[in-house]
């Protein structure tokens, strides 16, 4: 269990605003290294003091050089030297501010990858069904780095500017007066009050740039993995065309983002320049005068250059944060969303001692309108092959899906062992069941490795076994990097009936107390399909099986048979037995004989 790698994350409150939000979901990360948090503080405010004390520096060294009774060069060279100090200083100890800091964002971000990584495989079946791709991928990828963002500049960028601003006016206020305080005071006040207002507004912009990309990328993605379907029907053009339309959509996003920047840095520009031509100003009235020397117009003007510089970032840095919370606000969105399907807080392992399987009144529908099942019971005793067949959209393929527990019953439970499985953890549950679906999806590995999927830690003789039980290996024989062979992304680089073998040598390999087969054997050819139902009958021995079959002649050997329509049972029984009744078990078996010849 990696519970300390899960930080308790609140439940999102609809009238929070999503910035507290955050920033709230962020500090269990930033508590997970306090003594480097503390230390990069600690040096964060080295850094801006010694930044403070370089304007006085420059003050005293230029009033120094223009005074005519200073006849030695120690002065202004001790004073040089520690300006040349202090900017050193300022430097280092703000690289090892990130030095620091940088583990505390690198672990976040790792946490909250593995986060967004475990929850997504918890979410239910019906939220992958309908999920895309390639706009999912863009909304972790983008609010992933937007948290790293906010993690760094929120700590190291906006905290500090307001601490130097604050720094700076009183330093104005007492050694120089109210009227150079007021205006570095009202000019922030205008600029951050601006720079809100304004990025607020365009950050409508920003989340249309995100939404064209994530519909551009979701199109390519998908036109890409579905590239064999775009030639049958010579749809290049077709998809380019798709393609095109969300680009245009894209580009007239960015647009309108950019010319509301333009905006944004235009007013931004007007307030700095106005307020460091109004500080100016003053101080050369005041020199003129005689109030304050070279050196204190120096000053101020490198203050007032000290303060617009950081100022500056903020205005970036807040730009930046409402683009980042804009980023974010879809990812979060996904770690709120709750499974359908969980684990109750009491459940408890299961446990196989036989591996019987019962259906009681089971009952269900992916919509309320359109019931699947309907109260369906069965038994499957251990040792057993039952097989279920019947019409497409009977509800067969969903009876596994209950099964594996992707879905929860409308009505009715299912009982292994004794044991409800609503009870049990669904980790436990799939432990004890192994499939052969009817459409095989590999990883873009090797043979070898897709194989021992099954089971990571298998020993290579392990997975040579169940290679020669599927009759893998004469094929494998043929290939010139044998089992290391890719099968490419999704197992494109094999036939269909190839691809099966490898999901029955991957259930071979596991060997659980519970084998169901879906279609497993819809791919092969006449020849194959008899070797392989053999060497699943020697491997099915001792095991409880469940077949799900299109084929009725696979399971003439099965202990009993399931016919089913319209979601329910309606004649069970052997082969030799439903025969004799002349049901539509019969009837099937005679269609099928007739295609055979």
């Amino acid at each position: 269990k990696r519970e300390y790698m899960r930080p308790h994350r609140q439940p999102v409150d609809p009238n929070t605003p999503m910035q507290w939000q955050v920033f709230r979901q962020l500090w269990p990360y930033l508590l997970e290294f306090k003594q480097r948090v503390i230390l990069a503080l600690l040096c964060l405010v080295a850094a801006k003091l010694a930044s403070i004390g370089l304007p006085f520096i420059l003050k005293h060294t230029v009033d120094s050089l223009n005074d005519d009774t200073v006849k030695a060069l120690a002065v202004p060279l001790s004073l040089v030297f520690a300006y040349g100090v202090l900017r050193l200083s300022n430097v280092l100890l703000g690289e090892v501010r990130d030095t620091l800091f940088g583990r505390v964002t690198e672990r976040a971000m790792r946490r909250l990858g593995l986060q967004v990584f475990e929850h997504l495989h918890r979410l239910d079946l019906g939220f992958h069904l309908s999920r895309q791709t390639g706009g999912l991928s863009r909304d972790i990828e983008r609010g992933t780095s937007g948290i790293s963002f906010l993690m760094r500049f929120m700590v190291f960028n906006i905290g500090p500017t307001l601490l130097e601003i604050a720094l700076v006016v009183g330093v104005l206020l007492t050694q120089y007066g109210v009227s150079f305080a007021l205006i570095i005071l009202c000019s922030v006040i205008a600029y951050v009050w601006f720079s809100m207002k304004a990025t607020d507004w365009r950050t409508e912009y920003v989340r249309q740039v995100n939404q064209a990309d994530s519909s551009t990328n979701t199109r390519a993605i998908d036109s890409l993995l579905n590239y064999e379907t775009v030639k049958y029907f010579n749809n290049e053009q077709y998809e380019a065309n798709l393609y095109d339309s969300n680009l245009a959509q894209w580009e007239t996003a960015r647009r309108k983002n950019r010319l509301s920047l333009f905006a944004l840095n235009g007013g931004q520009a007007f307030i700095i320049a106005t307020a460091m031509t109004s500080m100016l100003l003053l101080a050369a009235l005041e020199v003129s005068e005689g109030n304050m020397s070279i050196g204190d117009f120096v000053l101020i003007n490198a203050f007032t250059m000290q303060i617009f510089m950081p100022l500056n970032f903020l205005g970036f840095v807040y730009r930046e944060i409402r683009g980042s919370l804009a980023n974010i606000e879809n990812l979060f969105k996904l770690l709120d969303r709750t499974p359908q399907v969980d684990d109750s807080q009491d459940a408890t392992t299961l446990v196989t001692r036989e591996g019987r399987i019962e259906f009681e009144q089971v009952s269900f529908a992916y919509h309320d309108d359109r019931p699947i099942l309907s109260n369906v019971s069965f038994t499957v005793e251990p040792g057993s092959k039952v097989a279920v067949v019947g019409e497409s959209g009977a509800g067969k393929s969903t009876l596994v899906k209950l099964l594996f527990r992707f879905y929860d019953p409308a009505s009715g439970r299912i009982i292994i062992d004794g044991q409800n499985i609503a009870g049990v953890t669904q980790h436990s549950l799939r432990q004890h069941i192994g499939i052969v679906p009817q459409d095989t999806v590999l990883f873009n590995d090797s043979i070898f490795e897709n194989i021992r999927y099954g089971r990571p830690d298998a020993s290579e003789d392990d997975v040579h076994e169940a290679i020669r039980l599927a009759h893998l290996d004469q094929f494998i024989s043929q290939l010139p990097e044998g089992a290391q062979t890719k099968v490419g992304e999704r197992g494109l680089k094999l036939s269909g009936g190839e691809k099966q073998r490898v999901a029955i040598a991957r259930a071979i390999l596991k060997r659980p107390a519970i084998m169901v087969f879906d279609e497993a054997t819809s791919s092969l050819d006449s020849q194959s399909e008899q070797a392989i139902l053999r060497a699943l009958r020697e491997v099915a021995k001792g095991h409880t099986s469940l077949v799900i079959a299109h084929r009725l002649s696979t399971i003439v050997d099965a202990d009993k048979i399931l016919v089913m329509s319209q979601g329910r049972l309606i004649e069970h029984g052997n082969h030799d037995a439903l025969l004799s009744q002349q049901g539509v078990y019969a009837g099937l078996w005679q269609a099928q004989q007739k295609q055979a010849t």
